[in-house]
């Protein structure tokens, strides 16, 4: 072990790092729901996303911060599982879905006007939850939140 006294058992060297996770709820007509999610609030994280990943559970998401309004499209490539897509103005309110989008794809996936965030769920989970356009999404990002 030349070369690593005074550091951490390597096991512990190349341990990787869990994402940090952060709550949000959305309210649905049928009450609310929560998830933890991850949040990519810069150009680097954005641009990774849920890329690469082999599932996402149902309790899980990851919430994209543009911080100001915008519209936005995302496309599915190098993600391999389907996506639900909710596309959250400034106010938290819900503009679009996506649903169920389709995995590999290169096809852009449009917020159909300015949003504040977009949030990735497991294709089929707006459906499930009964997630509509005008929902709110409560996160610390948007007001009340």
């Amino acid at each position: 072990m030349a070369g690593l006294a005074g550091l951490a058992a390597p096991t512990q060297l190349f341990a990787k790092t869990l994402p940090a996770l952060e709550p949000l709820q959305i309210l649905t007509a049928r009450g609310p729901v929560r998830f933890q999610v991850e949040v990519a609030a810069d150009n680097a994280s954005r641009a990774q996303g849920l890329m690469y990943r082999k599932s996402l559970a149902a309790d899980r998401g990851m919430l994209f911060d543009f911080h100001t309004p915008r519209p936005v499209s995302f496309w599915m490539r190098n993600t391999y599982i389907s996506l639900d897509m909710i596309f959250i103005r400034a106010d938290g309110r819900i503009l679009s879905i996506a649903r169920n989008t389709v995995p590999l794809s290169e096809e852009g996936v449009p917020s159909g006007g300015p949003v504040r965030a977009v949030l990735e769920l497991v294709g089929g989970r707006a459906a499930q939850i009964g997630a509509l356009p005008g929902d709110r999404v409560v996160h610390r990002i948007f007001p009340g939140g």
